[in-house]
């Protein structure tokens, strides 16, 4: 079998509970963990679990051209 290379982006966000990280070019792809490594392990499980579903239904991957991230200050 022919290995293919993907480059997603992923966000990580901490809060008290541990880790939450999600890959916005794969809708439903994510996970949590108690540390940091635990999560961007996870999450590279998670990725890689549901590229191999979509290619075996042959379903489009999203690629991303431009990521940004950054944050904004709302006053409500």
């Amino acid at each position: 079998m022919l290995e293919r290379k993907f480059v997603l982006p992923v966000v990580i966000e901490k809060d008290s509970d541990g880790y939450f990280a999600y890959c916005p070019n794969l809708p439903g792809c994510y996970t949590q963990g108690d540390s940091y490594e635990e999560v961007l392990y996870n999450i590279q499980d998670a990725i890689r679990l549901h590229i191999e579903d979509r290619l075996a239904n042959n379903e489009p991957i999203r690629r991303s051209e431009m990521v940004s991230l950054t944050s904004l200050e709302v006053t409500v």
